[in-house]
Parts: structure tokens; C-alpha cells; sequence
């Protein structure tokens, strides 16, 4: 299949895999993304551990979740139409941000879904490793979303081994942009951001974060430098911080599965930023 009938195959996604996507929360969800047919409906996922760390102080350990997290994020992707991830975090870990197995697959062609999704790699300054796992497995399109930061040498790179790579902004990214091009140019209709801290932190706030979920791991990593959900420049007052109202909870063993939705009355950035 080429790339363009694999971008023109994606479509809305209907969940309806109780209990944890019920059909009650898949109408929602398509509700919103028809409303806002200018970007996709954005979902975070992020193991995180009691103390509030991704990964270790030296990021020697970043992957901690039990195997019902594993399955988890594989439920996630098998939700959407793109998987987004930093370079730092595609770089540090032998991940390919596909669905997964056949169950997976299967799950998503029955939601009307590619059988792949498409994925989208994010550096400001184009520094990804071209030795990177994603880079070996061609089954969907890759997406690099970079800057003007980015050098010529860099570009040219990037362009041999993704699929498409677009310049989003000087120094950084405009998100707002970028997820408006991602639905008209690829038909995202709902993305899955996979972390890091920074990329998270950037879209929290630019305000383009309509839900979040988070297993909390029974582990603590401590240390001032180990990186958190949410790193990058943050928010300096409370009145700046984005509101989130917590939508369901579930244990399974000393895991907690939590779900959280953006409130309504949450400020919406300008437009542009």
C-alpha cells in the first residue's frame, strides 16, 4: 500500500472495547474531534512512579510499568490514528511506535482505523538518531515535526529516513500549527503523545491536551533531576496551570490506571501560539 492510500485510509475512530473505552466515552470523543475540525483530539499516556518520576535521574530506566501497562498503551494506539513521541524518548528506548500485535491490529481495522498507524517523531533542533529503532521497521509513515533550528545537513538526513518532514515554527514548535497541518494533511484525527516530559510540558501548554492517563507505578525513583510527565519551562503561576477533572480510576494489582479530562473551563491559549 502506498503512503497516500495509507493516510487517506485513516478515519475517525469509534472505540468500543468495554470497560475501559466504553462506547459512551468513544461518542464523546468522535463528538469532539467533528467539533474541532481544525486539529485532533489529543491524548497523553505516561507511566509515572509514586513520587512523580518517568525514568531515573540518570535515565538509565525509563521502562518500569508491569506487563498490564504494556497492554494498556497497545490498547491506547489501537485508538488512534498517529503515535507521537519525542526524540529523546525514540532515541533512548527500542520502541517503534507501532500497534502491535495481530489482536491489536484487528481491533483497529474494526474501528475503522488503518491496520498501522502513523508516526510522528518531534525535535526542535532535528536530533534524532538515524540509528533509532523507529527507523527500522517501515511498515507506516513517519513524520518529523522540527524547526528552523534545524540544519541543512540535519534536513537532508531526516528527509532519507522519514516519509515527510515538516518545519513547524523558528526556534519551537508551534503545536497549534503543527496538529492543524497533521489532520489536514494526514487525517489525525485523534493522536496519542507517548512523552517525553518536554514535548508533554509544550503541549500542556499551548492548551492542546484534551486528556490524560496515567499509571501510577508502586516504585520510588526520587532525585531532583529525573524527569517528570511534564518538564520544559512550566507555569509559573496557579491561574496558568491547565485545569484537568479526574474521569474514572481503576487498580489493577498495586497499579492505578487514572483517567483525566480537560475541563471545560480550562483558558484556551490565543490563537497562533
Amino acid at each position: 500500500m502506498s503512503l497516500k492510500s495509507k493516510a487517506s485510509s485513516l478515519k475517525s475512530p469509534q472505540t468500543k472495547c468495554a470497560p475501559k473505552f466504553t462506547d459512551r466515552t468513544a461518542r464523546r470523543t468522535l463528538a469532539f474531534s467533528l467539533q474541532t475540525l481544525d486539529r485532533p483530539f489529543v491524548l497523553v499516556n505516561m507511566a509515572m512512579t509514586a513520587d512523580g518520576k518517568i525514568a531515573t535521574a540518570n535515565r538509565a530506566v525509563a521502562s518500569f510499568g508491569s506487563a498490564r501497562d504494556h497492554e494498556h498503551l497497545l490498547e491506547l494506539r489501537a485508538t488512534a490514528d498517529a503515535v507521537m513521541s519525542g526524540a529523546r524518548t525514540v532515541d533512548s528506548a527500542k520502541i517503534n511506535l507501532g500497534p502491535g500485535g495481530a489482536k491489536f491490529r484487528r481491533l483497529r481495522r474494526q474501528r475503522g482505523l488503518a491496520e498501522y498507524n502513523v508516526r510522528v517523531l518531534v525535535s526542535g533542533g532535528g536530533s534524532i538518531n538515524p540509528r533509532a529503532e523507529v527507523f527500522k521497521h517501515r511498515f507506516s509513515p513517519i513524520i518529523v515535526l522540527t524547526t528552523r533550528r534545524t540544519s541543512a545537513a540535519k534536513l537532508r538526513q531526516l528527509r532519507m529516513l522519514a516519509d515527510e518532514v515538516k518545519v513547524c515554527g523558528e526556534t519551537e514548535i508551534n503545536f497549534r500549527t503543527a496538529l492543524r497541518w497533521l489532520r489536514a494533511r494526514w487525517g489525525v484525527a485523534r493522536l496519542l503523545c507517548e512523552g517525553g516530559g518536554e514535548l508533554n510540558d509544550a503541549l500542556f501548554g499551548a492548551g492542546l491536551v484534551d486528556e490524560l492517563h496515567l499509571t501510577v507505578c508502586p516504585k520510588i525513583f526520587g532525585g531532583r533531576t529525573a524527569p517528570t510527565i511534564a518538564d520544559g519551562s512550566g507555569r509559573l503561576q496557579l491561574a496558568a496551570a491547565t485545569q484537568f477533572k479526574l474521569k474514572s480510576t481503576r487498580r489493577v494489582a498495586d497499579e492505578m490506571f487514572l483517567v483525566y479530562s480537560r475541563t471545560r473551563h480550562s483558558v484556551w491559549p490565543r490563537a497562533g501560539r
